[in-house]
């Protein structure tokens, strides 16, 4: 950048522009190539120029009245926006992740904020954790244009009830005598929209899914509505419907980054390995500097090397020190590397940003990995009370009852309440059955796990009915199930083991006894007496 620099400074020499300019022009490029210090720097002396050159001009202007002679050039002062660099400031600052700077900078623009203004200004105030002027910034974008979708997400999120947040829409046409194209019917989108996101944000997700495919009737290739419908369904486990939605939205937009790590997520539950590969290498291609990019290479390494999926998981929270899903794929790792205390804090950051049901999941799962039965009661009683129509949620409070002898009569009474709720939760008909087979009744729970088979085409429902089935001794069940589970998933390792061990029982071997232990010890020993007889 030095060359444009020196190009700059001769300009100002030759009096052919006025410097401010010049050298807001010079931190416009080096914003662009990313060196925002130097264009922090640079803005910062405009302004002081500019400044500077304010306060002469009266001087100067009177100088000039008493002497006509004088150059032109030599008082063609052209005014800057100096809400503009300062509002450019700023973003460099945050470019930086430096959001209190950020803040500052932006604070000092009291009069004539645009709409990029206060959204960058309801951010910052929202990292900063002043919702109240977060809110008051929110609503004055969407006073300035009722289209802005971060704005009502914002707000929803933030608690801003429906009602409000529709009132800052435009309620009425025009008032010339012909009525806008759509005018009423893009009011009553909007509306609908403000209502899906804001039961999102309250854990509604069967209301706000509901919604959004109303929404999808009106507008079925928006490529926002796909991804925001897809995200909540792999929320709630709708896995196969998420996939298809976010495979549409790809279809579309094969360009697309944003959500494309929770399709990374479900695609190494289904165990899609060739799609999940496809997947990571055109994120890779498109922007590699994204957070999302990062959680879905955690999620490709998961499988090969989970510290190097770990180190992934780290770098997208560095990008993006509110990324949600990185929080959750870096907890669930730390949980599977047998770290739990670190796995609290990462879910409990996810849970600060924005509660959903994989954070108070992941909560409950490390607790019980420490032991810590009452705090774990307590996250499960909270997402239940944040959820109170969640099947999910009491399938939470029911794994911690089960995870000791005396609570699983308790336990057996909230997997109950679940199914009742959401009679098709796969999730909670395992741990009802896992239930039953601990306290003897394999009848119930293969009679419970059967009624599932019709409509789920999964791989853990054939190895927990496998594993019932060798339980009882009905070996060619069994075999089936297992079979069946991996040509589900190939890399089902429950089914692998299972299928190991019930083929050494079909063979009439215990598969409890040591394999090969006793034959090395007797051949351990004939070489030790050939020694002792050698000297």
């Amino acid at each position: 950048m030095d060359v444009p620099k020196d190009q700059i400074s001769t300009l100002i020499d030759l009096g052919l522009h006025n410097s401010a300019q010049m050298l807001v022009l010079l931190g416009d490029a080096l914003f662009r190539e990313r060196e925002y210090r130097r264009a922090i720097h640079t803005y910062k002396q405009a302004l002081q120029y500019y400044k500077t050159a304010k306060q002469n001009s009266t001087s100067t202007r009177s100088a000039l009245s008493s002497n006509r002679s004088s150059s032109p050039n030599s008082f063609n002062i052209s005014a800057i926006n100096e809400n503009e660099v300062k509002f450019k400031i700023a973003s460099c600052h945050c470019s930086l992740s430096e959001n209190r700077l950020a803040l500052a900078e932006m604070e000092q623009i009291n009069k004539g904020r645009n709409l990029q203004m206060n959204l960058l200004m309801g951010k910052l105030y929202r990292y900063s954790r002043n919702n109240r002027s977060a809110i008051t910034c929110y609503k004055e974008c969407l006073r300035q244009c009722p289209y802005v979708i971060e704005a009502i997400i914002a707000l929803a999120e933030l608690g801003v009830s429906v009602k409000d947040i529709v009132s800052l829409f435009p309620q009425t046409p025009n008032r010339s005598a012909r009525v806008p194209f759509d005018c009423f019917d893009s009011s009553r989108w909007l509306q609908r929209y403000a209502e899906a996101q804001c039961c999102i944000a309250s854990n509604d997700y069967k209301g706000g899914l509901e919604l959004f495919s109303d929404l999808l009737q009106r507008f079925p290739n928006n490529i926002h509505l796909l991804l925001e419908t897809a995200k909540v369904e792999a929320i709630i486990g709708k896995n196969d419907e998420a996939i298809m939605n976010f495979e549409k939205a790809r279809s579309i937009d094969p360009y697309l980054v944003t959500y494309m790590d929770e399709y990374a997520m479900l695609l190494k539950i289904k165990s899609d390995s060739s799609k999940l590969n496809k997947l990571v290498h055109d994120l890779l291609v498109t922007d590699p500097t994204r957070p999302e990019v990062f959680v879905a290479l955690s999620v490709l390494w998961e499988r090969k090397d989970e510290r190097g999926a770990l180190s992934y998981a780290d770098k997208s929270i560095r990008i993006d020190e509110r990324h949600i899903p990185g929080y959750i794929m870096k907890g669930n790792l730390l949980l599977t590397l047998k770290r739990p205390e670190a796995a609290v804090v990462a879910f409990r950051v996810a849970q600060e940003l924005r509660p959903d049901i994989r954070s108070y999941q992941g909560l409950v799962h490390s607790y019980l990995a420490l032991s810590k039965i009452k705090e774990a009661l307590y996250a499960a009683r909270e997402a239940m009370k944040a959820m109170p129509q969640s099947a999910k949620a009491l399938k939470l409070v029911g794994d911690v009852h089960a995870s000791n002898s005396g609570g699983r009569e308790k336990a057996k009474k909230f997997y109950e309440s679940a199914l009742r709720l959401e009679p098709g939760y796969l999730g909670a008909a395992l741990a009802l059955a896992e239930l039953h087979v601990i306290e003897g009744r394999n009848g119930d729970a293969v009679t419970l796990l059967e009624r599932y088979l019709k409509d789920w085409a999964d791989d853990s429902l054939h190895v927990k009915l496998a594993q019932v089935f060798a339980a009882t001794n009905m070996l060619q069940d069994a075999l089936s199930h297992y079979q069946a589970a991996l040509r589900i998933n190939l890399q089902n390792e429950a089914a692998k083991k299972g299928l190991e061990r019930l083929e050494k029982q079909m063979k009439g071997v215990d598969p409890d006894a040591p394999e090969d232990d006793e034959e090395n010890e007797v051949e351990d020993a004939d070489a030790d007496q050939e020694e002792t007889d050698l000297l």
